[in-house]
């Protein structure tokens, strides 16, 4: 049998809202105002262990279609205890004024590792991904002051939301008749979405909580199907 000396690098790609591997992104979601120049995060490097961080912006459909965002720097080395920042820039699009826009953040690093000529490694790259969301200068608020505006209906075996604020609802929980709904995500702005309802329920008080700019859980708000 022949044997390969070396350094073996294998891509894990795990998508994540929460610090992995050592870099910890500083915050859950990132909020631009479309008032100012720019946004920035923070990602931060507690190990003792350097990174190579890649960033970048795309759009929610992927595909060939770019999102109308600079991720600068796009690439660059992160040393054991050190922090660096990253600027987001709107470069075009058409985007509207009147509701928010939603895009994803990604943020890849893989750990450098010293390799001597008689030992493997395996190196992870891990893929940190947040919501980008674009928020006009017009906008007012934040999502939390009109939540309850939320209306809910039945359809089919699903529950409907509709959302007729300009903000995007990012749900932390839904529960109707007192039973959890599974696999809740968010509503668009001006939109609607739908969610499979829990087994055995057609109706009853629905009550939800979403995720506030901060990636705090807001209260808890009511209504009915």
């Amino acid at each position: 049998m022949k044997f390969f000396t070396g350094s073996i690098l294998a891509v894990l790609l795990v998508t994540s809202t929460l610090a992995q591997a050592g870099v910890v992104i500083g915050g859950t979601r990132l909020i631009y105002d479309g008032g100012k120049k720019e946004s920035s995060l923070s990602v931060t490097n507690p190990d003792k262990v350097s990174y190579l961080v890649q960033s970048w912006a795309d759009t929610t459909a992927g595909g060939a279609e770019k999102a109308p965002f600079m991720v600068t720097p796009p690439l660059f080395r992160l040393d054991g205890g050190q922090q660096n920042v990253l600027r987001v820039v709107r470069a075009g699009g058409n985007l509207p004024n009147d509701r928010e826009s939603l895009y994803w953040m990604n943020i890849k690093a893989i750990p450098a590792a010293e390799v001597s000529s008689n030992q493997n490694t395996l190196q992870i790259a891990v893929k940190n991904r947040i919501k980008l969301i674009f928020r006009p200068a017009g906008l007012k608020g934040v999502p939390e002051d009109v939540a309850d505006k939320l209306t809910w209906q039945r359809s089919g075996d699903s529950l409907q939301v509709t959302n007729p604020t300009p903000f995007y609802m990012n749900f932390m929980q839904i529960n109707v008749a007192g039973k959890e709904v599974k696999n809740v995500t968010y509503v668009a702005p001006q939109s609607t979405a739908k969610f499979a309802l829990p087994a055995g329920v057609s109706g009853g008080s629905v009550s939800w909580k979403i995720i506030s700019d901060y990636g705090a859980i807001g209260p808890e708000h009511k209504g009915s199907l």
